[in-house]
């Protein structure tokens, strides 16, 4: 068990801003995939998302060309 920790540990004294701002960002990235998952996944969210399910092959409104013909 010490060697995992030894293999993913890290020395934090000797991380720079970059890295901090890397792990801040990884971290929150991955914060956000998981809270959207949660959100899209749940059992009580499915109709309102089934009812948006076509939103984007809707096509109802005419695109202005000008003069063409």
């Amino acid at each position: 068990m010490t060697k995992w920790l030894e293999y993913l540990g890290m020395d934090i004294q000797a991380m720079t801003t970059n890295d901090w701002l890397g792990v801040f960002f990884t971290v929150a990235a991955a914060g956000g995939m998981a809270m959207i998952y949660f959100i899209v996944l749940r059992p009580a969210n499915r109709d309102a998302f089934e009812s948006q399910r076509g939103m984007a092959l809707d096509d109802e409104d005419d695109i202005d060309m000008g003069d063409r013909e």
